[in-house]
């Protein structure tokens, strides 16, 4: 008998605050972190989700005394240690990364490779401080690393290789990541649309998550989400344009759900990728389809937070669990107009709902797309 796992705890650090209740309330308020900023001289300001780098100090010298940190790590300590405090880490306990780009920021100006700059590196600063006992795993896979590192914990408990696992997930806006979506031309010139026929492109933003993953469901009452299936499924499309079949995604869906044993009359809601971008959007509309999704209520978290590359996978799937507890569906935020060619039931005010079963997918660069089905037990 396959062993089940579930997700028993979780915390976020984003823009919208340094918790996941400042977090929920802003988002039933239909507050957005995005707004313009200026992160690279002698080019013009544009929309980003950026945390206040200031209010970030304030936060962490209030948890924390040791100083040698990057701004990232200090965000992935924040998010990792209420979790810590509340689960005990043995010799079974797996920690696990997930990362788009890391310490990226460290290359700036140098010509000698920082250590820190290692993803390995990283994830092995934050593991020591902690006191984890097992070599840290890194998941970097683009944009769906998020969603895949809740994949990796999940098979890697029923396995038998670990009993828990903590896993955090962040990225932080820097120089490399904005040059690097420029030149795709995929940055928007105003506030991303999600699925909107007038989206024009992405709004970077930053942000770091962690859940706590265990094969014991939460006592007394509390909250736990049993993580069903999981499928990754790479279509090697294009170094950066998705299948125009929606080829991997569909894929990614179909395996995930059928070992969810879940229908498509059972999915209560999807929690999207959306990136706001022409193709992507285009793309996850016909995969939806093809899986004969398109009646279920549907967002993206990205007029929120803005894509926050290797955490967008974790972050959004915290809220969507958030979204279940509470009985309360959250807008697409921005969609006003379809904008697909496959029609998709986009959410578009607060609403109550019945959530048990959610789908979680994300999708990224050279082909590689994820999907997850969680259960509210």
């Amino acid at each position: 008998m396959r062993k089940e796992v579930y997700i028993t705890d979780y915390n976020c650090v984003t823009p919208l605050g340094f918790d996941v209740s400042s977090n929920w309330n802003a988002l039933l308020e239909g507050k957005s972190g995005v707004a313009l900023h200026k992160i690279i001289e002698n080019q013009a300001p544009f929309y980003a989700s950026v945390i206040d780098t200031e209010k970030l100090n304030e936060e962490f010298n209030k948890n924390f005394d040791y100083q040698d940190f990057t701004r990232l790590e200090k965000m992935f300590l924040l998010s990792l240690k209420p979790l810590i405090e509340r689960h005990p880490i043995s010799d079974e306990t797996a920690f696990i990364l997930s990362t788009t780009k890391g310490n990226i920021s460290l290359l700036k100006n140098q010509t000698i490779l920082p250590e820190g700059v290692f993803l390995s590196r990283l994830a092995q600063k934050i593991a020591d401080f902690f006191g984890f006992k097992t070599k840290p795993i890194v998941v970097s896979n683009a944009c769906v690393s998020g969603v895949m590192a809740i994949a990796v914990a999940k098979n890697m408990i029923q396995a038998g290789k670990y009993k828990d696992a903590f896993v955090v997930a962040g990225d932080e806006i820097s120089e490399f990541v904005i040059s690097g979506f420029n030149s795709f031309q995929a940055i928007g010139t105003e506030v991303c649309k999600p699925y909107d026929k007038n989206r024009d492109g992405i709004n970077i933003g930053e942000a770091t998550a962690a859940v706590y993953i265990t094969s014991k469901p939460n006592q007394n009452g509390k909250f736990s989400f049993k993580v069903l299936g999981d499928s990754a499924i790479n279509d090697a499309n294009h170094i950066s344009g998705p299948s125009r079949t929606g080829d991997g995604l569909f894929a990614s869906i179909k395996n995930a759900m059928t070992e969810a044993e879940v229908s498509t009359e059972q999915i209560d809601f999807i929690s999207a990728h959306g990136t706001a971008t022409i193709y992507n959007d285009e793309m996850e509309a016909i995969a939806f389809n093809r899986m004969e999704l398109q009646n279920v209520p549907l967002n993206s978290m990205k007029g929120y937070y803005g894509h926050c590359l290797g955490a967008s996978g974790l972050l959004e799937s915290i809220i969507s669990m958030e979204s279940a507890l509470n009985n309360i569906l959250i807008p697409s935020k921005n969609f006003k107009e379809t904008g697909t060619s496959q029609p998709l039931n986009i959410i578009k005010e607060n609403q109550p709902a019945e959530i048990k079963y959610i789908l979680k997918t994300a999708s990224g660069f050279g082909g590689c797309n994820a999907a997850i089905v969680l259960e509210k037990c």
